[in-house]
């Protein structure tokens, strides 16, 4: 699995990053690495919850976040 973050600066200053390909994993941060740990970290538990509620399969794991 790779997954793409992409991220902007709001007009007040905060980060946002989200990951399109999973939906509902944005997250807000003081700084853009801040937004981007907080987005990988929120993925990771989406991922884990799918596969506990069996709605994903398992799958060999080799995650990689790029930004953009």
């Amino acid at each position: 699995m790779n997954f793409k973050i992409e991220y902007e600066q709001e007009a007040d200053g905060r980060w946002l990053a989200e990951l399109p390909q999973i939906p509902g994993v944005m997250a807000y941060g003081a700084s853009k690495e801040e937004a981007m740990a907080k987005a990988e970290t929120l993925a990771l538990r989406v991922l884990a919850e799918r596969i506990e509620q069996s709605e994903d399969k398992p799958q060999p794991i080799n995650i990689s976040f790029a930004a953009v």
